[in-house]
């Protein structure tokens, strides 16, 4: 396998996605050593947060005291989730420079998750796009349930393409597809990346994220790289998962994705060695095997 765009990006989001579902509580202390040691083991894009309503996801609720912990100046994008305006405000206040906003591509996983309907989050994208444009931020786009919904069903490709071309009126600095709950299979990947792509304006740049949910992930990513995806979220551990989504499992794990890509010819800039130390001081942290196979296996070949 051959990626069409180089070395592929891996945004690690072990700190947001990973942890807003985890029973173990994390203090501000434990999250900040966790993107230190992501930093550590070379990831030069880490989601640290989500300025979201510490309410509904309480792992959250610490938002700016992390990102009061973060470093200024070591060469690495610290990104938040925001779901709206208020988020957005906290955010830029708190002195992050990147933000990802999630548009749903149903009207009940997003009346659900964020209460709104689709044509509501689209309206927010485009306010949140214009409010981070004038603040210096970057800000960035996911199509969620992307590939499958808990509560429609099949979410046909023309639907994620009509979504696509609607946010991408308000051009973001990436656009990903995301799969929610873990459903897709890579045909799925293909046909939708297929669609969407050639809607990208110059300068938007492809991005993926997938959860492990049916054991697809990895398979996935790999299947997004050949169709040119130039970023892929993915969690240390594979911890995580969306606490809106029922049933839902966590990410693909960033050892097994470094470890696939890496065999497959495709930098990352990543350190397994390093990944795998990691890994266990958070299976520590949380008391618990990880769900990453690499953690358990180790990398291949086996030192001698």
């Amino acid at each position: 396998m051959a990626s069409t765009t180089g070395p592929v990006t891996i945004v690690e989001v072990a700190p947001r996605d990973g942890l807003q579902n985890e029973a173990v509580d994390f203090t501000t202390g434990q999250k900040l050593e966790l993107i230190a040691r992501a930093v550590r083991c070379g990831a030069r894009n880490v989601e640290v947060t989500g300025f979201v309503h510490p309410g509904k996801v309480p792992a959250m609720a610490d938002a700016e005291a992390v990102a009061a912990g973060l470093p200024r100046d070591d060469g690495v994008s610290y990104s938040a989730l925001v779901l709206n305006m208020r988020g957005l405000r906290r955010a830029v206040d708190a002195g992050i420079g990147e933000v990802n906003v999630v548009v749903h591509c149903t009207d009940a996983f997003s009346l659900r998750n964020q209460g709104v309907d689709v044509a509501d989050g689209i309206g927010i994208w485009h306010e949140a796009a214009a409010g981070a444009r004038a603040a210096g931020v970057r800000a960035s786009a996911t199509l969620a349930v992307a590939f499958g919904c808990p509560f429609e069903g099949e979410v046909p490709v023309e639907r994620v393409a009509e979504i696509a071309e609607a946010v991408l009126a308000s051009p973001p600095e990436t656009l990903s597809l995301a799969d929610t709950i873990g459903v897709a299979v890579p045909a799925d990947v293909r046909a939708r990346f297929a669609a969407v792509s050639p809607l990208l304006p110059e300068g938007v740049v492809p991005r993926a994220h997938f959860h492990n949910t049916r054991s697809t992930g990895t398979a996935n990513a790999l299947a997004a790289v050949e169709a040119g995806v130039a970023i892929l979220d993915s969690s240390l551990g594979g911890i995580g998962g969306c606490p809106f989504a029922p049933g839902a499992t966590g990410n693909v794990a960033t050892e097994d994705l470094v470890y696939a890509l890496d065999r497959s010819g495709v930098g990352t800039g990543l350190s397994l060695p390093e990944l795998l130390d990691a890994g266990g001081w958070l299976e520590g942290v949380l008391g618990r095997p990880l769900p990453a196979l690499v953690r358990h296996a180790g990398g291949f070949p086996v030192p001698m």
